[in-house]
């Protein structure tokens, strides 16, 4: 890992144009590890780095340090081949979006992720699967390098393991912890960041509490199944995390599904976990992710993906 660090930034120091992306419809630490690794290159090594995205950003992400920086994929100038192309936290090719072109034609490809992926896009892949988030990865390459970092680049780093751990309850080892301890002692403050992200509109709460109070619990109890239907779909804020974490309190609850019919025949599924991986029946309707919070999109109707995550259940 080490030899690899010292490439990227040799890299880095050679290339004149850079751009950075996530996976599409970013999250907290997509769209935060990609700027704060962009706001480091600038400061350090004089380099400016576009960021762009695909998808939709959540309004509660819409206050997040150099948040303005980012931009939608189409108001990217893509005619012209990078030097360098660095993607993020995307976890599968299927979730690069409309940053592919840019790949394409790239002189370089790095990759960096947390995420498991026998399939690579990187032609240098710094991938650690056992990190919390893609930010510390980039934590560590910062301090490897002996980078100087500022406070903007502080928050987006917290900002990015705060939301990929669930303020730490999905850590599975102290290495977070650790991390934004010391990110702390830099002056981040924790309670500001967290109610910097209560930006949430009317709408997208009431959906939330709705659609949590009409749950259905399958096997004993212990599967909560929630579902979001086209109609309010468009009001779902991010990927539902608080439905998810609302109904994963419930005295019994091991899992939680949460279906979101995204489009006709395109539905979305978060699915989470108390105790056992399930990241297996992810990988089963075709998505991944991490042992305890993974998902998928599966191209059916929304009657048909209920049954077969019921199906899958069953033996759970």
């Amino acid at each position: 890992m080490e030899q690899k660090i010292n490439e990227f930034f040799e890299r880095v120091r050679n290339a004149k144009s850079i751009a950075i992306m996530g996976h599409k419809n970013p999250d907290g630490d997509s769209l935060c590890s990609v700027l704060a690794l962009a706001h480091l290159i600038e400061k350090n090594f004089g380099i400016s780095p576009v960021c762009l995205y695909d998808g939709n950003i959540p309004d509660a992400l819409d206050n997040v340090p150099l948040r303005s920086r980012i931009k939608y994929f189409e108001r990217v100038d893509m005619s012209k081949p990078f030097d360098l192309a660095i993607v993020m936290d995307y976890g599968n090719p299927v979730h690069i979006g409309g940053g592919q072109p840019i790949l394409d034609k790239a002189r370089f490809i790095i990759e960096i992720d947390h995420h498991r992926n026998d399939n690579n896009v990187g032609q240098l892949c710094i991938n650690d699967d056992s990190a919390a988030a893609t930010a510390i990865i980039v934590y560590k390459m910062m301090r490897q390098e002996g980078l100087f970092m500022d406070s903007y680049t502080a928050d987006l780093l917290t900002l990015a393991i705060l939301t990929d751990t669930g303020n730490f309850k999905f850590a599975r080892s102290g290495d977070p912890l650790r991390i934004v301890a010391d990110l702390v002692d830099s002056g981040v403050n924790i309670r500001g960041l967290i109610e910097l992200m209560n930006n949430k509109p009317r709408k997208a709460v009431q959906l939330e509490a709705r659609t949590a109070a009409n749950a259905e619990f399958f096997y004993h109890g212990r599967l909560a199944l929630a579902t979001v239907c086209k109609k309010d779909y468009k009001y779902l804020d991010g990927r539902g995390e608080t439905v998810l974490n609302l109904l994963g309190q419930i005295q019994g609850v091991d899992y939680v599904v949460l279906i979101k019919e995204q489009k006709p025949e395109q539905i979305g599924l978060s699915i989470r976990s108390r105790k056992k991986p399930i990241d297996h029946i992810a990988v089963a309707l075709g998505g991944g992710g991490h042992e305890r919070a993974a998902g998928a999109v599966v191209r059916d109707t929304l009657e048909n993906v209920r049954a077969r995550v019921l199906e899958l259940f069953k033996e759970e």
